[in-house]
């Protein structure tokens, strides 16, 4: 979660609404048992700089990527928990996230390749088909229309 560290943001009181828009890049979220312990190991042993901290959320920074972690127990609601066993370990997740980029973009760049070939604008079309990837590159079906563009 790199940032633009031209306005240092108040990380004590910013809203959450407010970090969540603050967030770019690629971010990474560690859920853990303990917080508190988990800061300062991540402090002391790793150089990290805590900037935020309570018993369920800290704000951490390494270098110019800013790091969350979340008390286990806040992510009750989130589905992640319900595939681990009633008894399975707690404190072992992490949370990747890929911030400001819009997955249904992607389907519009894809869309307008499937146009833009039927037309016969190949160039366009694998333009197109490029970008959808480079926004969402684990789609199969997308490899396989850039393919069919690049074969035209």
């Amino acid at each position: 979660m790199s940032t633009d560290r031209t306005a240092a943001p108040d990380y004590e009181e910013i809203s959450a609404d407010d970090f969540g828009r603050l967030l770019q890049g690629f971010g990474i979220n560690l859920l853990v048992r303990d917080v508190p312990r988990c800061s300062e190991f991540l402090r002391r042993v790793l150089e990290f700089e805590v900037l935020r901290e309570s018993p369920d959320f800290a704000i951490l920074r390494h270098r110019d990527q800013l790091y969350q972690l979340h008390a286990d127990t806040t992510y009750g609601q989130n589905p992640l928990p319900s595939l681990l066993p009633e008894s399975g370990p707690r404190g072992g997740g992490a949370e990747l996230r890929l911030y400001h980029v819009d997955p249904d973009r992607a389907e519009a760049h894809n869309s307008l390749g499937a146009v833009l070939l039927d037309r016969g604008d190949i160039d366009g079309a694998i333009a197109r088909y490029r970008r959808a990837l480079a926004l969402a590159p684990s789609n199969a079906a997308w490899h396989r229309n850039l393919g069919a563009a690049l074969l035209a």
